[in-house]
């Protein structure tokens, strides 16, 4: 029978051609909407003046303003264009409505001479026309300069006293204690935040005057005090995704049990690896365990302590707030999650690599220089975070202390040198690799995803030597990494080693994982390059990414999940009893189903327009960021770290128990699953409160305490977390160095070691 244009699409050689065409065409589009990106985004005004002619502040102001933002790690407090942390206010959002207030006010004085609170209906109509002049057509964002009208210029005034105090002397509400901010600092803050206001609250000039006008956040926030709310190209667009994603996620299903997981039985099973001994440079590996999942303990009490300053922001809990503010403890927290998550997987690349080539680096030693440059980075990186953020480097934040971006905090001089680090990672992996005579397409995605992590991460620093001034550009490159480093370089490597551990412990064959590999691949690149731009539409860039964004959405956990599957069921049909990689195997799959989790449905709960739009900087982006990032990496990272302890014990015939290892993984998955409903629940209701109130009061104290229960109601889902990353710590510790000797175990001879090679 002749094959079908869909046999020829899914049969290897097809799926090898479909990615890479899909990838070039993916990367060309990314690179074609980056090179027009100055075309769009909102301009820096030279000057911004009453209409008396009284400066309120230049380019310059909002350039300084912009870096000290950064300085003192504000986005790690509140947000910036709904982007940032959930405890203090959305700073935009602040000036947008206190400024409408005032607005209201004046214009009720002028045109009734009446406050605002004393109108009728029909008079406060007329003034809400009256200030929504003033916000659309009398105040015009252009980069030659902004002219205020004398009402606007005073509620800019009242907005920079307010917050000025704000910074500078704290909000006990909000868990910040104040005392470190200057008033000439906090006054350049203003000006940033006012011209944020700006992008939010004005139009852009190509659709004023025009049906579907918009302001160039595309008309977030919401805000009913002017009638600013969700385009209805919003509405259209989510509807169109859902339709387009269920038929899509049948289509996959269909084509990944049609073609990728049918029953061959003349397709063999690789036998499972036999480790008889371990390289030298992968000896080395052992000390990365204690300390990567140290870190990972480390990182899950930083949450935890943070949850409670989220449930009692008045109230210190251990610490006093003024040592350990809220906004320094938060950038620790993403930091260090980061952190032992990428080391994680350095270790696997490391791990894999001499088993790949069947021999080892010339020069061992050189994974203990990586050990000890990410060592300093990770200690001066963290310091840094600290000293930058509470004032005590004033004259070289940006490149000792931090950035104050969210997720990307490290000062520059860390950033470089964890770049370096990663590229030294790659250099070790591939220098091995290319020599291995067995190289085939795992090995190949695994070397050049590793490149790939290695260098996107230089996205986030440009430009290498400063701060970019406009805030629009910086956020574009800082998802950038966000998204385009963690959501697609790692999960082609994701791709790439759990295909290569699936056919090597004997799981499924070459063959098939080859072909659900090419297969994840090309969805990866359908959908994880051009996705990134679901977070660009309400900050400064044009409204195609409200369409471009949503549609690339989570389908490529599918085709790995199914493969899991099948995995699965040949491990309990087809692998006999004693299986060695029991718990590494364990990881893997936690990986794969948590990804599906909270990337496919929770990435789903909020990716689309509509939602985004109202949910944005709420509590109900939490549970996908959580599950998906501890889920999709965190536990490939600790399988990692399970495969390298397991193949020491295996080498040195230590007696191996997984009643532990599953005591720590039940533990953390049970608790993180269960993280994602109080979560969920607060997003919701304030969800639901920016939709019929506006975004300003959404992100209030007062809003979040009719749902403070479920905040406490973390302490079970925190719980359950902290106590499994404890046990899986303790376990991996003991089971590497407090290992004891099977008395059944005998050491192989050269004879038996050259038959496990063989």
């Amino acid at each position: 029978m002749k094959p079908t244009l869909l046999d020829k699409f899914m049969s290897k050689k097809g799926l090898y051609t479909a990615f890479w065409f899909i990838a070039i065409l993916m990367v060309t589009i990314l690179i074609y909407f980056t090179a027009t990106l100055q075309k769009e985004v909102p301009p820096i005004a030279k000057q911004v003046k009453s209409a008396s002619g009284e400066v309120l502040y230049t380019y310059d102001d909002v350039k300084q303003g912009k870096g000290y933002f950064q300085e003192f790690d504000l986005m790690d407090w509140g947000t910036l264009l709904g982007m940032g942390a959930y405890m203090g206010p959305d700073f935009t959002t602040d000036f947008f409505h206190h400024r409408a207030e005032y607005l209201y006010d004046y214009y009720a004085k002028k045109m009734y001479n009446k406050s605002n609170k004393d109108l009728t209906k029909i008079e406060r109509g007329a003034v809400k026309e009256r200030v929504k002049q003033d916000f659309h057509d009398e105040t015009v964002l252009l980069e030659k300069g902004v002219t205020y009208t004398d009402a606007s210029a005073e509620a800019y005034k009242l907005n920079v006293k307010r917050l000025v105090k704000m910074l500078v002397k704290g909000d006990k509400e909000r868990a910040f204690p104040g005392g470190i901010i200057f008033e000439k600092e906090a006054e350049k803050i203003a000006a940033f935040v006012d011209w944020s206001q700006m992008v939010a609250s004005s139009l852009r000039p190509k659709t004023k005057g025009k049906r579907g006008e918009r302001t160039w956040s595309n008309n977030w926030p919401p805000e009913p005090l002017v009638d600013q709310d969700a385009a209805y190209n919003n509405h259209i667009v989510s509807l169109w995704e859902f339709l387009a994603l269920w038929v899509f996620t049948i289509f996959v299903i269909f084509l990944s049990y049609k073609y990728l997981l049918k029953e061959d039985k003349e397709e063999d099973l690789e036998p499972a690896m036999k480790i008889t001994k371990l390289f030298p440079s992968q000896k080395k590996l052992l000390k990365y365990i204690p300390i990567v999942s140290l870190l990972f303990v480390v990182q899950m009490f930083l949450g935890a302590y943070l949850a409670h300053l989220y449930a009692e922001p008045t109230k210190d809990f251990v610490f006093s707030q003024s040592l350990l503010p809220f906004n320094v403890l938060r950038s620790m927290h993403t930091q260090i999650a980061i952190l032992w998550v990428a080391v994680g997987w350095l270790v696997g690349g490391l791990l894999i690599a001499p088993w790949i080539a069947n021999k080892d680096h010339k020069f061992p030693w050189l994974v203990d220089v990586l050990w000890m440059a990410l060592l300093i980075v990770a200690v001066g990186g963290v310091v840094g975070l600290y000293l930058g953020s509470t004032g005590h480097m004033r004259d070289s934040w940006f490149w000792l202390g931090n950035e104050g971006r969210e997720l990307l905090n490290l000062g520059r001089v860390w950033d470089i040198g964890l770049v370096i680090g990663l590229v030294f990672w790659f250099l070790l992996i591939i220098s091995l690799i290319k020599k291995a005579s067995t190289n085939n397409p795992l090995v190949g995605t695994i070397i050049w995803s590793a490149f790939g992590i290695a260098t996107l991460y230089i996205a986030g620093m440009m430009p290498l030597h400063k701060i970019q001034p406009n805030f629009t550009v910086d956020d574009y490159y800082r998802w950038w990494v966000i998204h385009l480093w963690v959501e697609l370089t790692f999960e082609l490597f994701a791709a790439g080693t759990i295909a290569f551990f699936t056919v090597s412990l004997g799981l499924i064959s070459q063959k098939t994982a080859e072909k659900i590999m090419f297969f994840e691949l090309f969805l990866i690149m359908m959908s994880g390059t051009l996705g990134v731009g679901h977070h660009y539409f309400w900050q400064g860039l044009d409204e195609y990414w409200i369409a471009i964004g949503g549609i690339f959405s989570a389908m490529e956990p599918l085709p790995l999940a199914l493969m899991i599957v099948e995995s699965m069921k040949n491990l309990k049909e087809k692998r006999p009893k004693g299986f060695a990689f029991d718990t590494p195997f364990m990881w893997i799959t936690g990986s794969v189903f948590m990804n599906f989790i909270g990337a496919g449905v929770l990435g789903m709960v909020i990716n689309t327009p509509t939602i985004s739009y109202y949910s944005h900087g709420t509590y109900l982006i939490m549970p996908h960021a959580h599950i998906a990032l501890l889920g999709a990496f965190g536990y490939i990272s600790i399988a990692f770290l399970y495969m390298t302890s397991r193949a020491n014990a295996l080498a040195n015939g230590y007696i191996w128990n997984d009643k532990l290892s599953k005591i720590g993984f039940w533990s953390l998955t049970i608790g993180v699953l269960l993280f994602a409903l109080p979560t969920l629940m607060i997003g919701l209701e304030q969800t639901k409160a920016a939709a019929e109130l506006g975004y300003y009061y959404t992100r209030t104290r007062e809003a979040l305490e009719g749902v403070k229960g479920w905040m406490w109601f973390r302490i079970l889902p925190d719980s359950m977390m902290l106590f499994g990353g404890a046990v899986i710590f303790w376990d991996l510790f003991s089971k590497t160095f407090l290992g004891k000797k099977d008395p059944d175990f005998i050491t192989p001879t050269k004879e038996n070691e050259e038959a496990a090679k063989a």
